[in-house]
């Protein structure tokens, strides 16, 4: 379990970290087309390789299938949804903003549970709503609106990322649980860049960008964002329980405020953090209560 544990939390730095590394991305001229396309291009390219590295040298057996396939392919579509439109976000508003929009994730997965299962949170649950809502508040400095660099558009995007993030979750738990980690990933990724290829045609392949400088960004944003996360949560995962994962993945919002204050000098004023903190007790107090409910 610890091991589990520690696979999740790593998982969660590493999406954390990539929200700076792409902001500084946009700062080097880099385009939104570009920067989703070449994350998604290598991550495929890296998990079909490390996919066919097991089957030769593991002598792993894998079955491929139209009918154990698709659905993954499909699902595939909401992570490249959440990259397109939390990338904008990213680039219309200061990291440490776009990252609190993504965060409402939580409490739009828990309309999407009333929605499709009707199945209702506890009064514990919405008492954490108010308390992620009051501490986005905080973290997202809105009570001072004038000093910070508003877009509607930014706003639009970055929660349109977490709703599309809510429905990756959503899916991911109900598609492809009986293919292989890696195979999984592999194939979600795959869907996820068909996709995005749709949307932006990847004219970066020959218009001289890889060898101006986004080949090493492709790199980094594929490990970061599409090879490290899902095989680290997917591993982890089933070792440590969903509720305790989910509070452990939270730790992507510390690390993301913390790096864009860092390398990218935001300002992240004391009761920024204060909100920060909030968020996170707020998600920790819900999915224990959860889990202990689970466990009775």
């Amino acid at each position: 379990m610890i091991r589990g544990a520690i696979l999740v939390l790593l998982g969660a730095c590493s999406f954390g970290v990539l929200t700076t590394l792409v902001k500084i991305s946009y700062q080097q001229g880099f385009t939104l087309g570009e920067v989703t396309g070449v994350q998604v291009f290598f991550g495929m390219l890296i998990l079909w390789l490390i996919l066919s590295g097991r089957m030769l040298f593991q002598k792993i057996k894998v079955h491929f299938s139209w009918q154990n396939s698709w659905r993954v392919l499909l699902t595939g579509i909401s992570t490249g949804l959440v990259s397109v439109c939390y990338y904008k976000s990213i680039q219309e508003l200061p990291a440490s903003i776009a990252i609190l929009l993504l965060m409402q994730f939580t409490w739009i997965s828990m309309i999407i549970e009333i929605i499709v299962h009707r199945k209702y949170p506890k009064p514990m649950q919405w008492v954490s709503v108010l308390f992620i809502l009051f501490g986005t508040y905080l973290a997202g400095n809105v009570y001072s609106f004038e000093n910070i660099p508003w877009s509607l558009e930014g706003l639009g995007f970055g929660l349109l990322a977490a709703f599309f993030y809510a429905i990756f979750i959503w899916a991911n738990g109900r598609v492809g649980n009986k293919l292989f980690p890696v195979q999984k990933s592999a194939l979600m990724i795959t869907g996820s860049c068909f996709f995005i290829f749709i949307l932006f045609p990847p004219e970066f392949l020959w218009n001289g960008s890889l060898v101006n400088g986004l080949t090493q960004w492709g790199l980094v944003f594929a490990l970061f964002g599409t090879v490290i996360p899902p095989l680290f949560f997917a591993y982890g995962i089933p070792q440590t329980g969903v509720s305790l994962s989910a509070i452990l993945s939270s730790a992507e919002l510390p690390v993301a405020v913390f790096f864009s204050s860092w390398l990218l000098e935001e300002v992240v004023t004391p009761l920024q953090w204060i909100g920060v903190a909030i968020i996170l007790l707020a998600i920790v107090i819900a999915k224990l209560k959860k889990r202990k409910k689970e466990a009775v």
